[in-house]
């Protein structure tokens, strides 16, 4: 965490999101939340997962909760060229919104 801000960054904001005060409970406390064991398979509403196509974080997870998913459901793929490879795509923050609520608008017309 000394030497790489990105470190640093995300596992202090992991803390605070967890609710705890040292990087081993945060490595601890998130390995509470999983979609395996059959969880995701349970999901009923239409579902969105987006992927970043150079996320640091969670690279691979995105597909893998996509795969499990029984339920009607979108993989939105955010690029590198469009600005918004990176985790929580920041470098293309008005293309992403305007993709997601797209989706949103479409799911929530067809369900209506």
């Amino acid at each position: 965490m000394t030497n790489d801000p990105i470190a640093r960054w995300a596992i202090n904001h992991g803390m605070y999101v967890m609710g705890v005060d040292t990087p081993r409970a945060f490595n601890a406390s998130y390995l509470d939340h999983t979609l395996a064991g059959g969880i995701a398979e349970r999901i009923q509403c239409p579902t969105l997962v987006c992927d970043a196509e150079e996320d640091i974080f969670f690279k691979g997870q995105p597909e893998q909760l996509y795969d499990h998913l029984t339920c009607p459901k979108t993989l939105m793929e955010f690029t590198t060229e469009e600005g918004a490879g990176a985790h929580c795509h920041p470098g293309a923050m008005r293309l992403s919104i305007a993709r997601i609520y797209d989706w949103l608008d479409d799911t929530l017309a067809a369900t209506a």
